[in-house]
């Protein structure tokens, strides 16, 4: 049985058709057509309750084709298709709503994000990378933005860019970002660490102290980069010839010295 939470995209997509159709029905002077928009709105909120959901979909497009103004219903419509796995579906739908002339500014940068997110799903990193630093030049869901290309940085391992990054995300919201930046320092650290650079990894666990002083980790990579000095076994010397033969605490190796 799908659980609870896995309902919760299309019951915003149930939310927004809802709200439209009734502005719709109070805009319209026909009754038969408001009363079949109702009908088939209710019909496909019955479909979603009961977990029918490919029948749910079908019916919230058809309510879409009413009236293809409606930028939130597609947004919504694709936002459902890319969490149902339908990233191709998903990543048409909010290609052709960047593509429409007459789309006003903030809902276009909202498109754009979207589609962003459809192509980090699919795996095209590139374009969401674009798509991304885009948006963060325009100064439009910067935020957002930053997050999903530190996310980005994190995948490919380019840990400076995520650095770079993490430390605009903080100056931006003022959000304390230190714990992430340390991590990320961390993972320079440990890469060259492994190529036997220790001065150098030495250097980025100091950064990461700087971020967070109690890092744990930093300091587990402390000590794993501290030289490590050969201690050879001290033989045993005694005073007296005769003390070494019969000392019971001697090795048996050096009774013979």
């Amino acid at each position: 049985m799908t659980p609870w939470y896995a309902l919760l995209p299309l019951a915003a997509v149930a939310f927004v058709l809802g709200w439209w159709a009734s502005r719709r029905a109070s805009a319209r002077r026909s009754g038969a057509a408001v009363n079949e928009l109702s009908s088939d709105y209710f019909r496909g909120l019955n479909y979603l309750l009961n977990e029918e959901q490919d029948k749910a979909i079908e019916v919230f497009l058809k309510l879409a084709e009413y009236n293809r103004d409606t930028v939130e219903t597609h947004l919504a419509l694709g936002n459902l298709f890319r969490r149902r796995g339908e990233v191709d579906r998903a990543i048409r739908l909010h290609q052709h709503l960047v593509s429409r002339p007459n789309l006003s500014e903030p809902m276009k940068t909202v498109a754009l994000l979207e589609l962003g997110e459809d192509y980090m799903r699919a795996g095209l990193l590139d374009r969401a990378e674009a798509l991304f630093a885009d948006l963060v030049a325009m100064n439009a869901h910067a935020p957002s933005a930053l997050r999903h290309l530190i996310a980005i940085y994190q995948h490919e391992r380019d840990w400076n860019k995520a650095i770079e990054h993490a430390r605009r995300l903080e100056v931006m919201t003022g959000e304390d970002e230190a714990p992430m930046i340390a991590q990320f320092y961390c993972e320079l650290a440990e890469r060259s660490r492994q190529h036997g650079a220790r001065v150098e990894a030495r250097d980025y666990l100091e950064q990461a102290f700087r971020c967070q002083p109690d890092c744990v980790r930093a300091w587990m990579l402390t000590g794993r980069c501290m030289p490590r000095k050969r201690s050879m076994p001290r033989p045993c010397r005694p005073t007296r010839r005769r003390s070494a033969r019969t000392s019971p605490s001697c090795p048996r190796s050096c009774r013979r010295c």
